[in-house]
């Protein structure tokens, strides 16, 4: 008997089936690759999306990274802990606090980045520029259909 072909298996036509697996991979790379940093994935993002917005406050962050409210303190926490992110009294709000980027912040995030193109290149390797941006929008399109709950 000839072994089956994942795509041809009642699982591997299933969507949501073969990007679990394809998340497996890339979650499993993307440790490898950061091994040595000290950083995961959650805080890596969260890094991310306080350098791309300056004075963000951490209930955006976590609307915006889909993280619960609650879960964002120890977070942030953490992130502050390690020197890599800085609160801020909000000056148009002094009851409010802001995140922003420490220099180590900075030149960690300026190596993760760097790491996970690497790993993202390896990858995707096979891809055309074409194909990675015909899939980056297909995911996208799934990802604008979530329900929220909060």
């Amino acid at each position: 008997m000839t072994e089956p072909q994942p795509h041809t298996t009642t699982l591997g036509r299933l969507v949501g089936y073969r990007l679990r697996r394809a998340s497996a991979v890339f979650a499993s790379d993307f440790a490898v690759t950061l091994e040595g940093t000290g950083i995961r994935q959650i805080p890596m993002g969260i890094l991310a999306v306080v350098a791309d917005n300056p004075g963000i406050n951490q209930g955006t962050v976590g609307r915006l990274l889909g993280i619960k409210r609650a879960n964002m303190v120890p977070l942030i926490n953490e992130l502050i802990e390690a020197g890599l992110i800085v609160r801020e009294t909000d000056p148009t709000d002094r009851r409010a606090f802001t995140l922003g980027m420490s220099a180590e912040g900075q030149r960690m995030l300026t190596e993760c980045v760097a790491r996970i193109e690497a790993h993202e290149e390896r990858l995707l390797s096979g891809f055309t520029a074409a194909e990675k941006a015909t899939l980056l929008d297909l995911l996208e399109r799934i990802e604008q259909r979530a329900v929220t709950t909060d």
